[in-house]
């Protein structure tokens, strides 16, 4: 009953679980990109976590790699870590490898040793803060931009500028926003290990589900509203938590005040985004699946679906114990099929997804439009 995005990444790992089938059209976007805001581009820097030896993790920058190898650019890879002091090779169990290289600051420009990128590509999201070495390239194109980074960026801006979207949307194909938006709230100053902060969260909660229940009445559906309170930054699966009754957070565990306590790298967890539940109803061998689609530029260029056996169709599913499968669409995804009866038609599902991702990417792109600290103002 309901189609809605419940997180945007803008540093995106699991590009290795899009199939080769996928990867023309990745090629094909990355080019169109690359044209757009450096013509005559020849050397990419991609600039990885840190966690260089999670081998799924090498696996995903290797096949971004690809796309831009493909795509007419040299590529190459720069850590951010202290720990890369010269070139390092890591061997990955598919008998590929990769090679690591430390950065080289100059005073306007980044860099390796004999290759100066006309553009940088981040896939490490920044999240224990802005690294020095980042600041001020003026000559050189940073994507996405540091205001980008989870130090920075939080859930409820975007999400803010994503229900602009869906109204919009929605007017203009004449449908309720709420049936592609989910509605969400905000706290900060929460300290779940010593309680703190509780008082906004419990008004917060106990407001949105009234307003999901309502909804609910109002186009007869018969399910439990819930809603998942998260860190208002960051998208790694880690203190998130579900509700379905406000008197549920009389009674948190010790051990649930402690997941939801810190976040990546142990960074505290004091900002939290509660966001309207939207069920997970596609299956995958029986298993609960949610799909997930990736676009480069604003093309949609493939997708996946995250599946995980032990988790119900009210929880979150980017937790350890989930498998990837990619979309096993036999048609194209690409064009909707016409007279199809909704929601039967596997092409037409997958167009929805894309549909609806691209709704997304174009409220992030209103999102650091409007985050931007160098914004030019115009009077």
């Amino acid at each position: 009953f309901k189609l809605a995005p419940v997180d945007t990444n803008l540093f995106p790992g699991g590009w290795n679980n899009l199939t080769p089938e996928m990867l023309p059209l990745a090629v094909q976007a990355a080019m169109a990109a690359i044209e757009k805001i450096c013509p005559e581009a020849r050397n990419l820097l991609v600039v990885p976590e840190s966690h260089t030896r999670n081998s799924f993790y090498l696996a995903n920058i290797l096949q971004l790699k690809r796309i831009f190898h493909q795509a007419g650019l040299n590529v190459r890879f720069g850590s951010l870590s202290a720990e890369i002091k010269e070139p390092t090779t890591l061997n990955l169990p598919t008998g590929e490898s990769i090679t690591i290289e430390p950065l080289i600051r100059t005073d306007r420009r980044l860099g390796l040793k004999d290759f100066d990128p006309c553009t940088i590509l981040l896939n490490n999201d920044l999240s224990p803060g802005i690294p020095g070495i980042l600041e001020d390239l003026h000559e050189q194109y940073l994507l996405p931009p540091l205001h980008a980074g989870w130090s920075v960026r939080r859930k409820s801006t975007h999400f803010k500028a994503y229900e602009d979207v869906a109204k919009r949307f929605g007017k203009l194909v004449g449908v309720d926003p709420w049936l592609i938006n989910p509605m969400y709230a905000q706290c900060g100053e929460v300290n779940f290990a010593e309680g703190l902060g509780f008082e906004c969260l419990t008004t917060n909660v106990d407001a949105l589900l009234t307003r999901i229940k309502r909804k609910y009445k109002e186009y007869g559906i018969n399910e439990k509203p819930f809603v998942v309170v998260k860190p208002d930054n960051g998208t790694h699966g880690m203190g998130i938590m579900t509700v379905r009754d406000v008197k549920d957070l009389d009674t948190l565990s010790r051990k649930t005040k402690n997941k939801m306590s810190t976040t990546k790298d142990s960074q505290p967890l004091s900002e939290v985004i509660i966001q309207e539940g939207v069920l997970t109803n596609e299956r995958v061998n029986d298993a609960v699946a949610e799909p997930v689609v990736y676009m480069i530029d604003r093309y949609v260029v493939g997708g996946f679906y995250r599946v995980h056996a032990e988790r119900g169709v009210d929880e979150n599913l980017n937790a350890p114990g989930a498998s990837f499968v990619p979309l096993a669409f036999a048609d194209s995804g690409r064009l909707p099929k016409p007279g199809e009866k909704p929601g039967s038609s596997s092409p037409n599902r997958f167009y929805m997804y894309g549909v609806i991702a691209r709704l997304a990417m174009l409220a992030a792109s209103y999102e650091l439009e409007s985050t931007d600290p160098d914004a030019e103002v115009y009077d």
